[in-house]
């Protein structure tokens, strides 16, 4: 899709001067945002309770228009997060969010199951859990707000979202324009809302109030340790550290191909990228090659501890550089390049930082294994227990069974780009919220709602 750049970027720096003037003269303007975690619970506890009475086919209708207009805006949501967080690529940021948009699952995966019997009939049903407390990131601001959104007011929730301080007026604008398609469609008012000026102290009441029937964190470790500490339900989603493994049988071309695709994907801040390769030795070069050739830079000599040392801090990525295009970091260590490199990479040892952390950048480390077995030894390692998500490229069946069964992750994905395990370019439903520390994986509206049986004790029988 070609992107007029000048256009989006007028368009999100009207947008924000919206709302920031929103912010100011008139508090509360924007649908759905409020000063404080108590309004914002309040308010979505009474459209949830208004919401109850609207069954399963017209919230179905109701979400099907909410995919439309939101489709018309993608190029705004896009522009806006760029400009606010200063992370990604715009051209990303509009897949990603026709992608949420179009691929989460809505109402029609809720499905009622009866059974009957000598004694009579057995009906469950997926209930809402009530209002939702959900903690959002600034790497995909309006991607998670719309995919939880859809899923969780699909489930018959209402929900309450503290965002990334640095995502806020993104949260903010997203809510308000989901609040604005919703009411025009029927839907209560704020049934999605957040907490206008949020900080880790309004999430923490977020996750701590009575209000809140269910927790939904997407962040890192600490984020995750704070909601179990809720004392309430959590689904969480963590961190990762996605390792791709490439053997000797494997298309090389194709590896290449799906590796600068997917490790440069919106600048490599999204959970599943690619963020290290592991490759059979006796392939090592010839990848290497065909990474070039896809569209990459190779790091070599000096060049490495340079970039290291720029990007680098102990073993946490320099902020300044996370989700700024490859282009970016190159000039900044003063290294010379020829047209627009989407991705940078340097053959390193395994204990290198661009193998061991998570960079949430457009570089990434390459590394070099005896054999397969030895390749899907280190990939475990590289991923540090996350069971996030993982890939190979193999051509032999055994190898990949090998891989998928060592790794055990929420997403494993053989022979493509690790975006294609969310969907994107990929078969299957999407999410933004992949709970590996919770076990539910990719989550969808099914999720999100309580399992409630109701029995007819000898009767309904018709035989």
């Amino acid at each position: 899709m070609e992107i007029d750049r000048a256009l989006v970027s007028r368009i999100a720096e009207r947008v924000l001067r919206e709302l920031e003037g929103a912010e100011v003269t008139a508090p509360g303007t924007l649908l759905g945002c409020f000063p404080d975690v108590a309004s914002a619970i309040q308010a979505a506890e009474k459209a949830f309770q208004a919401y109850r009475s609207i069954g399963l086919e017209r919230r179905m209708e109701i979400i099907q228009r909410l995919r439309e207009g939101l489709r018309l805006r993608v190029q705004e949501l896009a522009s806006i997060a760029v400009q606010e967080t200063g992370m990604g690529r715009l051209e990303d940021k509009v897949k990603k969010n026709l992608l949420v948009i179009n691929k989460t699952p809505g109402p029609e995966i809720l499905r009622a199951e009866a059974v009957s019997g000598q004694h009579g009939l057995c009906l469950e049903e997926l209930a809402p859990w009530g209002v939702i407390g959900a903690i959002t990131p600034s790497t995909n601001p309006s991607e998670s707000v719309i995919n939880n959104g859809i899923g969780m007011i699909s489930g018959g929730n209402a929900v309450v979202f503290n965002a990334h301080p640095s995502a806020k007026q993104t949260t903010a604008f997203t809510i308000d324009l989901m609040n604005r398609l919703l009411v025009t469609e029927g839907a209560p008012a704020n049934l999605i809302t957040c907490v206008s000026e949020p900080t880790i102290e309004s999430a923490n009441e977020l996750m701590r109030s009575p209000g809140i029937k269910l927790v939904v964190v997407t962040g890192g470790p600490a984020v995750v340790k704070a909601a179990f500490a809720s004392g309430k339900k959590v689904i969480a989603a963590g961190p990762g550290n996605p390792p791709v493994v490439v053997d000797e049988t494997a298309d090389l071309e194709q590896a290449g191909r799906g590796i600068v695709a997917g490790a440069s994907f919106d600048n490599n801040i999204v959970c599943v990228c690619e963020k290290e390769v592991i490759a059979v030795e006796a392939i090592a070069d010839r990848l290497k090659a065909a990474i070039v050739a896809a569209g990459a830079y190779e790091l070599r000599g000096p060049e490495i501890a340079t970039v290291e040392k720029l990007v680098v801090d102990g073993w946490h990525p320099n902020k300044e550089f996370v989700g700024k295009d490859a282009s970016v970091i190159l000039r900044a260590a003063g290294i010379s390049f020829t047209g627009d490199p989407r991705l940078i990479f340097a053959d390193v040892p395994f204990d290198h930082p661009f193998i061991q952390a998570e960079l949430l950048m457009p570089l990434i480390g390459f590394t070099r294994a005896r054999d397969i077995h030895e390749a899907i030894e280190l990939a475990v390692k590289a991923e540090h227990g996350f069971r996030h998500t993982a890939s190979m490229y193999s051509k032999n069946i055994d190898h990949l069974d090998e891989m998928a069964r060592a790794v055990n992750c929420s997403i494993f994905v053989k022979n493509g780009a690790n975006f294609n395990g969310l969907g994107f370019e990929g078969p299957g439903s999407t999410s933004f919220t992949i709970a590996s520390p919770t076990g539910e994986g990719m989550t969808n509206a099914i999720h999100f709602t309580r399992r409630r049986r109701c029995v007819l004790k000898d009767h309904f029988r018709i035989v």
